[in-house]
């Protein structure tokens, strides 16, 4: 990576045996980049990025697809480059994390309603939890707290993806602190979490999410997802609602707590629960800047820790 829309026009021309029409650059994410195309009148997107099972638990995950919850589906997965390629439906719309203050706003019944579609998917073929293979669909933790609490003991593996975070880490004595208070915090928070095991998309931001005429419209990229507690998507919102000018007028708790209520559904320690997952997500934010070295963030990330903790 970069792919250009030539390399990309090539692979698509070489691997369908025919012209392709219409390439062009839709975005690049951490792990991939994406193009549309059109071909036999239709329109795909074409991805390519270094890890295979990326692609796969998309696949999978368009299986949980429903009327609030629209999964474009994967219609192959392959080799290319020296990497892999997926291609897909191709949704439109506009990404939830480029709406205006009106039009998030408005939005938001239908992402509680989204999140109520992931709350009610079918898991029975599959089993565990937290993240999930994309060959069956299972996850290898025993129980959610499990899963919660291993992260605060997370070990620098060197076949991880993002080897090599320990080191920057340890570099900024703030950080190392913050990542401490935070596992401590979890210990003591994990109890008022249940053992629900629900769909949890793990990164509803990050231009993972389309919305058409204030609804949504699609929901991609399921690398972070997760068997576990539904409300660690509600804590997403929470805990990155104050990065995004459009949401800050948004009580996510406030919107979701109206919103159970209309629906009859009982939510126990529900503020407990978005605390607990907020360290979570603070924590998992801290490992990835100091995997990237992205120093500066290194440190603020580490003060909103400390700030959520009350150190």
């Amino acid at each position: 990576m970069p792919f250009t829309t030539r390399q990309a026009t090539v692979f698509l021309e070489e691997h369908y045996q025919e012209t392709i029409d219409g390439v062009a650059v839709l975005g690049a994410g951490v792990w991939s980049e994406a193009f549309s195309f059109r071909r036999a009148g239709s329109d795909f997107v074409l991805r390519l990025g270094a890890h295979r099972e990326d692609f796969g638990k998309d696949q999978l995950a368009a299986g949980f697809s429903a009327n609030a919850l629209p999964i474009p589906r994967v219609l192959e997965i392959g080799r290319a480059f020296d990497g892999h390629f997926a291609v897909s439906e191709r949704a439109f719309g506009v990404m939830l994390d480029e709406l205006d203050p009106g039009a998030m706003q408005q939005v938001v019944p239908s992402v509680l309603e989204m999140l109520d579609a992931a709350r009610m998917a079918d898991l029975s073929a599959t089993r565990g939890y937290g993240g999930w293979d994309a060959t069956a669909g299972n996850a290898p933790h025993h129980t959610w707290r499990e899963y919660v609490l291993a992260l605060a003991s997370a070990e620098d593996v060197p076949t991880s993806r993002i080897a090599g975070w320990r080191r920057h880490l340890e570099s900024s004595p703030a950080a190392i602190a913050a990542f401490r208070t935070a596992g401590e915090h979890l210990g003591e928070l994990v109890r008022y979490c249940p053992e629900g095991r629900h769909l949890v998309h793990g990164d509803l931001l990050n231009r993972n999410v389309m919305v058409t005429n204030g609804r949504i419209s699609a929901v991609f990229d399921w690398g972070n997802a997760v068997y576990g507690d539904f409300v660690y998507d509600l804590a997403w919102f929470v805990q990155w609602a104050p990065e995004f000018p459009a949401m800050r007028g948004i009580d996510w708790e406030a919107e979701a707590t109206r919103h159970y209520g209309r629906i009859g559904l009982s939510v126990p320690h529900l503020h407990e629960r978005l605390l607990c997952y907020r360290l979570y997500i603070a924590l998992d934010s801290l490992i990835y800047l100091a995997f990237t070295a992205r120093l500066e963030e290194l440190e603020l990330e580490a003060a909103r820790i400390l700030r959520l903790t009350g150190s």
